[in-house]
């Protein structure tokens, strides 16, 4: 068995887990120099939810990020998170935007794209692979990891077959709400292990409580790498931590290899940035914690934090409970997804309002709808006829079961021309294909850093960008 691997978290899914993806660029720049040093299998650092909350609320462009950090790792390979068709989005997306998205990101310094579908729907992750293998990237398929009746490890080896045949490099099981159990793991890691000769990741969450136990079992099971995040940005909805996974298999034949002095000091850099979240309320006490209902409702960290938001915007706290007992028949009716981005929010979501309105499926919204009418996708299980009936009616009928992204025209002409006033490199016009009106709103905001004339206000001093 060679030594485990470690793919780092903490610029990635640990502070999207942990600080709502709030770790700005200058925060992460000083540290580069001695995590390049450690000895990483891979340092994860874009993608997710990361591109937009660069645009959103830290005003700084992503490609711009990428391109910093990967001046900064000279020796560590560089992975983001790709959402198949939906790319960083929300909904799916032509085929020449994800094939120009994918040669954009490996040119820019993405060495390792892990690419998922929140269906686990393979026709959603070919033209992202292609694309990849075109690029000499390394393409990784992510399993979104669930439970239900479908997902048997005959379900889940078929799938390493059929993702090893598609021209994939490597494969990761993404366990996003920490459902997987010891016990499990190591079944799962040798069923895959006797399926395919790819390199077989595992990504968890430390939200359920079992996620270092999780991760023993798989390593000895045969896991070839694992996900972890520095100590002060790890456990709670985020993953176990770094230096305590080297620490468990030093002077075993899985030993990392890593040096804990290092460790350290990159822990002490961030221990502030933690503290700091901490005490602005940016890091919420309530993701620390673990919470065992993951494992009751399967409802992801981040899918929690927003339920109770969505429950608050509506003095509607009171109704938690029921919202959280409600997502897994909703999630039934649809076919029963694993959840996550954006199947958790859509079930999510379509949960809160039948809670509400006290009637199931009273209002259907159009994320709902489009489910249903297969527009994401093809989901494992057949969703409830009575519910079709009910929110789709007679549009039923117009209801597809090819690849959605086949009924997509090229989508890139059409968004250059609509944006050129305001591009300045390539890379904007897939900003601007992501998220057309955020965007723009960057887009403006670096016009007025760079011109000091703000195009929006007379009056600068109204600052309509907060950071």
């Amino acid at each position: 068995m060679a030594k485990l691997k470690i793919t780092e978290t903490v610029l990635r899914d640990a502070h999207q887990s942990l600080i709502a993806t709030r770790m700005k660029t200058e925060q992460m720049l000083p540290i580069v120099d001695k995590m390049d040093k450690v000895g990483f299998h891979a340092v994860e650092c874009w993608g997710g939810a990361t591109f937009d909350a660069c645009l959103r609320f830290l005003k700084e462009d992503p490609w711009d990020r990428l391109r910093k950090l990967k001046a900064g790792f000279k020796n560590t390979k560089l992975q983001m998170l790709f959402r198949g068709q939906n790319i960083l989005g929300y909904k799916p997306y032509a085929d020449d935007v994800v094939e120009y998205f994918v040669q954009k990101s490996i040119a820019n310094g993405i060495d390792i794209i892990r690419i998922f579908d929140c269906l686990n729907d393979i026709r959603n992750l070919e033209t992202a692979v292609k694309a990849c293998n075109k690029e000499k990237g390394h393409a990784q398929v992510a399993l979104s990891y669930t439970l239900g009746d479908a997902y048997t490890l005959d379900y889940w080896m078929k799938m390493a077959k059929d993702i090893e045949a598609m021209g994939a490099d490597s494969l990761c099981i993404k366990d996003m709400a920490g459902l997987l159990v010891p016990t499990e793991a190591d079944k799962l890691i040798r069923s895959l292990k006797s399926a395919t000769k790819l390199p077989i990741e595992l990504h968890t969450h430390y939200t359920s409580g079992v996620a270092s136990m999780t991760y023993l079992k798989a390593v000895e099971a045969g896991c070839d790498i694992i996900d972890t995040a520095m100590s002060p940005f790890a456990l709670g909805t985020s993953q176990p931590a770094t230096e305590v996974m080297v620490e468990a298999f030093r002077g075993t034949e899985f030993d990392t290899g890593l040096d804990q002095n290092l460790l350290a000091e990159i822990a002490d850099y961030f221990r502030p940035q933690r503290e700091e979240a901490l005490e602005s309320g940016l890091m919420n006490a309530k993701v620390l914690g673990v919470n065992i209902k993951t494992l009751l409702y399967q409802v992801p960290g981040g899918m929690l934090s927003n339920l109770i938001s969505q429950l608050k915007e509506q003095g509607k706290e009171d109704k938690f409970e029921e919202v959280l007992a409600e997502v897994p028949r909703v999630r039934k009716d649809l076919g029963e997804p694993p959840l996550v981005t954006p199947s958790s929010q859509i079930v999510g979501t379509q949960a809160v309002f039948n809670v509400l309105m006290g009637e199931r499926y009273k209002v259907a919204t159009q994320e709902t709808k489009d489910i249903l009418l297969g527009k994401y996708g093809k989901t494992v299980k057949p969703f409830n006829p009575e519910i079709v009936e009910k929110v789709l009616g007679e549009d039923a009928k117009n209801a597809i079961t090819c690849r959605p992204a086949d009924q997509l025209d090229p989508q890139l002409e059409s968004i250059e021309k609509e944006m050129k006033e305001w591009k300045q490199q390539d890379e904007d016009v897939l900003s601007y294909a992501l998220f057309p009106k955020v965007a723009l709103d960057f887009f403006k905001y670096r016009k007025a850093q760079q011109t000091g004339v703000d195009p929006n206000l007379t009056d600068k001093a109204n600052g309509a960008y907060p950071v």
